[in-house]
């Protein structure tokens, strides 16, 4: 009798702490920050896009990639309702090549490549001018740290808000293997 009431007090006290033990950190979305909106709306990215895959990129209108519009828009049309979101970031920083307003912006797109996909106001994505989400994407706490190298560098980020993965500006958004990324995490 002893030594159940013994062996029941240690149950008692290895429960108690487990209970009383902190929980693992969780990793912090890269999504946890508010950006603008191309029409000037303040967004929290980690609530508009929770439990979306999103694939984030920064554009231009004015570059030799800049018919990758048509193929971003081309993802959102196929697996937006499958759960992906697309976020265009439109810089200036490579070759002033997107020199325009937040209007002029959203006039090309529409009327060059039709986009509907989610679109923010202009930002800078290296330097200490980069935008917080940009800081988080490629600063040295990031996945794949470094700075951005030209227009249309992807990031395809979980449905848990951490980087998968980095593309290079030259990989067309029909890629197989960013395709192939899209569908795996969406499959999820």
């Amino acid at each position: 009798m002893r030594m159940l009431i013994s062996l029941s007090c240690l149950s008692l006290l290895f429960a108690t702490v487990a209970v009383t033990q902190p929980a693992a950190a969780e990793e912090k979305s890269v999504l946890d920050v508010k950006m603008k909106t191309i029409d000037g709306k303040d967004v929290s990215l980690a609530k508009k896009y929770d439990g979306k895959a999103v694939l984030v990129v920064n554009v231009a209108s004015q570059c030799g990639l800049t018919p990758q519009y048509e193929g971003l828009q081309a993802l959102h049309e196929k697996y937006g309702e499958k759960g992906l979101a697309v976020l265009g970031f439109p810089c200036n920083q490579f070759g002033a090549q997107e020199p325009g307003t937040e209007a002029e912006i959203v006039k090309f797109c529409k009327d060059n490549y039709d986009v509907d996909f989610d679109m923010f106001s202009k930002i800078e994505v290296n330097g200490e001018g980069a935008c917080d989400l940009y800081k988080r994407l490629t600063g040295e706490d990031a996945k794949e740290p470094g700075k951005i190298s030209w227009n249309f560098e992807k990031f395809l980020i979980g449905k848990d808000g951490q980087v998968l993965a980095r593309f290079a500006p030259r990989v067309e958004p029909d890629d197989p293997q960013l395709v192939q990324a899209i569908e795996k995490e969406l499959a999820k």
